[in-house]
């Protein structure tokens, strides 16, 4: 998830109308006990970004997000996709990366419970790919039998390296909240960022073998 580069004062509803659409320069403006969400509203600031929580106690923000695809052996990115801030919008990203990069037949794709619903599975089936999705605690779209092999237990492991991509772009890289608007901005910039971690994690590979 990206911050994006709007406040909550600029999501306002979309037909002009309600008492949410605030006049003058950074107007005090009073949220509580109003309604708004993606379909009715829309930022001023960057029309694009949308409203977006991940989990029930966190904080509603106008965020955009940056999808990555990576090799597990040596942690690599090989994709790269920004989008909108929707609830598929994870798993139907993922699928176009996979369709551009893995055309190995019966390669894995590792990924977190996020991905565990039926329509990733089947669509990674369809493709010949083996989905090693960490398992729902109920209600799981991977198949039991595929969850206890070895395979599945290290590509669970192998999987974990992408969060040090993502920690790295949104530390060293700046993109905790993107300085730029509109999703084809943002795009640029995380492919930059992705692609500068790349060289930081090829470098300390380098010095590994070295050593």
């Amino acid at each position: 998830m990206i911050e994006a580069w709007a406040s909550h004062k600029s999501f306002v509803s979309k037909d002009g109308s309600g008492p949410d659409r605030p006049a003058g320069r950074n107007p005090e403006t009073d949220f509580k006990g109003n309604k708004r969400s993606n379909a009715t509203h829309q930022s001023t600031t960057d029309p694009q970004a949308w409203l977006y929580k991940k989990g029930e106690f966190a904080e509603a923000k106008l965020r955009d997000m940056t999808h990555a695809l990576s090799e597990n052996r040596k942690g690599l990115v090989v994709d790269v996709e920004s989008t909108q801030a929707t609830g598929r919008a994870e798993w139907e990203a993922a699928i176009r990366m996979i369709d551009r990069s893995v055309r190995k037949p019966g390669a894995t794709v590792g990924a977190d419970k996020g991905y565990d619903t039926a329509e990733f599975v089947a669509a990674l089936e369809r493709r010949g790919i083996k989905a090693h999705v960490a398992r729902k605690v109920s209600g799981s779209a991977v198949d039991g039998r595929m969850a206890r092999g070895k395979s599945y237990a290290m590509s669970l492991r192998r999987r974990k390296m992408i969060e040090e991509a993502f920690g790295w772009i949104k530390t060293v890289g700046g993109l905790r909240k993107t300085r730029h608007k509109g999703l084809e901005k943002l795009s640029g910039q995380a492919l930059f960022a992705f692609a500068a971690y790349n060289l930081t994690r090829m470098l300390s590979l380098m010095r590994v073998a070295a050593a």
